[in-house]
């Protein structure tokens, strides 16, 4: 397989390639590997519909995403419509939503609106289920209007290779009494969508991702890059879909 590796620092060089051969592989482990649902229940076309927060959608532009319940009113009512119980999208979907905050705000050509997760949207208070064995790696409120919020991440080992799931915009009593290197079974419920504004004051959801890499960080990992950076996210970041198993269109 021939790899490009782009001018740039050299220390990202090496971890490009590194994460390459890391990658190559754990994908086709989890396709393959039974997982519990995320959210109690298979997501599948009849209770969970697509929801395009992306330039493409024409309703956005009239939408004050800055006012979280307006926010949270559209969503709803998307699901509603469709008699729905989740909202579901994102993964490296170039979003129109986040000037919303300036937790994204960069000089333009940086300007971080590519989504590294899959967010799930529902009701506050929705439980959340662990889809594999993992142990608590890190923990933290990111607090701040348009940040994660209440934040768990879980270490995971699966046939040789070491992954980790993050779970956003949750509620503060998830994380209250939480310990580091607890051990969450597959299938235990240990958290749950929380409401605005200790989630970071966005309308309930679940921003979930698989990092192959934390670079060293606790708590807390970037969900969000800019396109410059897109490469070097797509080499950490896998697709979280291989642990929702939600239809792809």
């Amino acid at each position: 397989m021939g790899i490009k590796i782009e001018e740039g620092n050299p220390i990202d060089k090496i971890f490009i390639l590194r994460k390459i051969y890391a990658m190559s592989s754990l994908p086709e482990t989890l396709a393959q590997t039974p997982f519990y649902p995320i959210m109690g229940i298979n997501l599948t076309e009849l209770n969970t519909r697509n929801l395009d927060f992306s330039p493409n959608n024409p309703e956005l532009e009239h939408l004050d995403l800055s006012n979280t319940a307006a926010f949270d009113g559209y969503v709803s009512g998307l699901l509603e419509s469709e008699g729905k119980d989740f909202g579901i999208g994102g993964y490296f979907e170039k979003r129109a939503i986040y000037r919303r905050s300036a937790v994204f705000a960069t000089a333009e050509e940086d300007f971080r609106d590519i989504h590294l997760g899959i967010d799930i949207w529902g009701a506050a208070g929705s439980p959340v289920f662990a889809p594999l064995e993992g142990k608590v790696h890190s923990f933290q409120d990111n607090a701040g209007f348009g940040n994660y919020g209440p934040t768990i991440i879980l270490e995971h080992a699966l046939k040789g290779f070491s992954f980790y799931t993050l779970y956003g915009h949750l509620s503060r009593a998830d994380i209250r009494d939480l310990e580091v290197g607890k051990v969450i079974a597959a299938g235990s419920e240990f958290c749950r969508l929380g409401p605005y504004p200790e989630n970071g004051d966005w309308p309930p959801h679940l921003h979930f991702q698989v990092m192959v890499d934390l670079l060293g960080m606790k708590g807390d990992f970037p969900g969000v890059c800019s396109h410059r950076e897109i490469e070097k996210y797509r080499r950490i970041c896998l697709d979280p879909n291989l642990l929702i198993g939600f239809p792809k269109n």
